[in-house]
């Protein structure tokens, strides 16, 4: 279901699952996922999904699944993360935007 909203929503998306590197970490696994999303913005990195064959892979779902690190420039990453009794989290991650204050001069 996941698979077929992002691709509904945002086309022929990339995507990448730090489950299978990571293990089942319970109420930290969204912490831990937004730390990545960070450091993958940052560092314009895509992390790859561990342990995935293009046999696990369901053909009628159109998404571009990183399956070894990819170096890339991201404006944005979406990460959710769906936890048990319904703890459910989109958090969207951009880079920081840089802009130059402007003081009011001084009139006499």
């Amino acid at each position: 279901a996941e698979a077929h909203a992002i691709r509904e929503v945002f086309g022929r998306a990339t995507v990448t699952a730090p489950k299978a590197a990571l293990g089942h970490l319970f109420g930290a696994a969204g912490a831990i996922e937004a730390l990545i999303a960070v450091l993958s913005v940052k560092h314009s990195v895509i992390p790859p999904t561990r342990n995935l064959t293009t046999a696990g892979l369901d053909p009628d779902i159109d998404l571009d699944v990183v399956g070894d690190r990819r170096d890339a420039h991201q404006e944005a990453v979406l990460s959710n993360s769906f936890g048990f009794g319904g703890q459910n989290v989109s958090l969207i991650v951009t880079g920081a935007r840089h802009h130059t204050s402007r003081t009011a001069s001084a009139t006499p």
